[in-house]
């Protein structure tokens, strides 16, 4: 047996891979996703519900910078979610597999995703 292992590990000094980073965002992603169901369901029921409700609603997803940075993240979520999976979808096809490859197809998920945020926030607050 080895007795020269370390026995603590420093978490700040591990560098994780960028195939790492956007893997764990991707379950960060999802979960924000899910985490923001709960919020939003309500919120269309209450949409769907009277003519009222509706208005109170789109009132405060449309003036207030709470409910519109509710939407932005909301969308911000889904975005980066999306582009993700498409990214795993393309390599459980056998394709970008390879560390390099798959660092490109990585930073491609950041770039696109990052355009994703840009656009959605253009949009939820122009």
């Amino acid at each position: 047996m080895n007795k020269e292992r370390p026995i603590n590990l420093d978490i700040k000094t591990i560098k994780l891979p960028i195939t790492a980073i956007a893997s764990i965002l991707h379950r960060i992603s999802a979960v924000i996703l899910w985490v923001s169901m709960a919020v939003f369901l309500p919120v269309l029921y209450f949409s769907l519900s009277s003519t009222e409700g509706f208005d109170s609603l789109l009132a405060f997803f449309d003036q207030n910078p709470i409910g519109q940075f509710m939407v932005w993240g909301l969308f911000s979520a889904f975005g980066y979610y999306m582009c993700a999976t498409i990214k795993h979808i393309i390599q459980d096809f056998g394709h970008f597999e390879e560390l390099e490859s798959g660092q490109h197809i990585a930073k491609a998920v950041f770039i696109l995703a990052g355009c994703f945020c840009v656009l959605s926030g253009v949009w939820v607050w122009a």
